[in-house]
């Protein structure tokens, strides 16, 4: 379980700087940060859902994290920045997570690194991010 305070480097901004974020709720199979110091109009909030599908054999898990940030748009009134990961996990079918973690890896790097680069790029130049941000091919 991930601690209530987010505040030791797990989640940082463009710049590599950190992001602290604080535990709002729990329930169930998802649970709700807020970033620490949000105002109530510019809400910047971390989720994690897991939802069960299925049962036997068939069962499957998909899971998302997900940050949404409330932020001024240029006529000045607030707007909504989302981004989000999704996986799903046929985990009734499944001996051992080695491919989900390899997939998850796979997507990471593709996002956050250029190939040969073995750093991760938190200022979104990475192949992934790059293409997400400047909707490229």
């Amino acid at each position: 379980m991930l601690n209530n305070a987010l505040n030791t480097n797990e989640v940082k901004n463009s710049a590599g700087a950190e992001v602290e974020f604080s535990r709002l709720s729990i329930d169930g199979k998802q649970t709700e940060f807020s970033q620490v110091g949000e105002t109530p109009a510019y809400q910047h909030r971390l989720s994690i859902k897991h939802q069960e599908l299925s049962t036997g054999a068939k069962a499957r898990r998909r899971s998302v994290v997900r940050i949404d940030k409330t932020v001024s748009g240029v006529d000045g009134s607030p707007t909504k920045v989302s981004a989000y990961c999704v996986i799903e996990i046929p985990n009734g079918n499944l001996a051992t997570y080695d491919e989900p973690k390899n997939v998850v890896a796979e997507l990471m790097s593709f996002m956050a690194s250029t190939g040969a680069n073995t750093t991760i790029l938190y200022d979104c130049s990475g192949n992934g991010a790059s293409s997400l941000i400047n909707g490229s091919l």
